[in-house]
């Protein structure tokens, strides 16, 4: 007689495993994002706390599940074979965290490209997804054997793949927008690049994740989901938080052959937007100016110094929008 526990708690061991490992991750970004960026605005810091907090319950929860099960209930086939209610939690904790994660980048598309229907179908297939996750936590406690969960495999479909068309969406309309906005420097450009290939990354991470959740779903009846479904609240929550905390290593450096300078601004958003320019040449001391940008700025040479002054403000935003001053 085949073991019991191999039906979905062998999947759900390794789910397990890889949560925990990814908790770790985010520990150590979300130390760094409090310790690094003190002057963001509250709200911000309120969300990655918000996150954190989460990540640290659906955590807590799938290990009490598996430890519950395994330990406690040993060679309880009543017990192995069915999911309880901190079981049946996860689906719904998973759906809520992708959502919120998605939501701010629903944000961060309307303040870059202020393209309304691109939020509006980020926010639709985030509702889905939600929704999906709740509804799915609600099968299981209609419907707790292990076995039989693909009678409410609609609502799966409808939770996996709204935050699968979701994740595409973000990733397809930042780099869309960014890479418009290109303009032949090579140091602005690189900028952008690094931009949308963390973008690309980390939206794709996701959808092609829940992707493959969905798929072992479908095609079999044992938990072997399970393996993918536990670690993707955390590959959404560190997606966010690795976005966050690239934003101090978008610095803008060019040299000339007779004049070298070191140039970094920093866009930010809020009731009192400042540009902080810090140059640096070999023939002159350290000059630091501070400008309000709705008071003054300077005027351009030419057509191509605005072309070049819009995109890399542009190109800053991603990574700064979120900071306060």
């Amino acid at each position: 007689m085949t073991n019991p526990a191999s039906l979905a708690h062998g999947p759900g061991l390794i789910g397990t495993f890889l949560n925990v490992f990814l908790y770790g991750v985010m520990v150590s970004q979300t130390f760094m994002y409090f310790t690094t960026y003190v002057h963001d605005k509250t709200w911000m810091k309120l969300l990655v706390a918000t996150l954190f907090i989460a990540d640290t319950i659906n955590c807590v929860f799938d290990i009490y599940w598996i430890y519950d099960s395994l330990i406690n209930h040993f060679s309880d086939p009543d017990v192995l074979l069915t999911g309880n209610w901190v079981f049946a939690t996860d689906p719904a904790m998973v759906g809520t965290i992708s959502t919120i994660v998605q939501l701010f980048f629903a944000w961060r598309v309307k303040v870059l490209t202020d393209n309304i229907w691109a939020v509006i179908l980020i926010i639709a297939t985030s509702l889905c997804s939600v929704l999906g996750g709740i509804g799915t936590s609600i099968g299981i406690r209609i419907v707790p054997q292990f076995d039989e969960f693909q009678k409410f495999q609609a609502i799966v479909i409808v939770w996996l793949i709204g935050a699968a068309v979701c994740d595409v969406a973000i990733t397809i309309s930042l780099s869309w927008y960014l890479r418009r906005h290109k303009t032949g420097f090579s140091n602005t450009d690189g900028i952008l690049n690094k931009i949308i290939r963390l973008t690309v990354q980390n939206g794709l991470l996701t959808a092609i994740w829940a992707v493959i959740d969905l798929i072992t779903f479908l095609v079999t009846d044992t938990g072997l989901h399970l393996a993918f479904n536990f670690p993707l609240a955390k590959l959404y929550t560190n997606s966010l938080m690795s976005s966050l905390n690239s934003r101090a290593g978008w610095k803008f450096q060019s040299s000339e052959s007779t004049n070298q300078k070191n140039i970094q601004l920093s866009d930010t958003y809020g009731r009192h937007n400042r540009d902080v320019l810090s140059l640096t040449t070999t023939t002159r001391p350290e000059v630091f100016i501070n400008v309000e940008s709705h008071e003054m700025v300077d005027a351009p040479d030419s057509k191509a110094d605005v072309k070049w002054t819009t995109t890399h403000h542009r190109a800053q935003d991603i990574n700064s929008a979120d900071e306060s001053v």
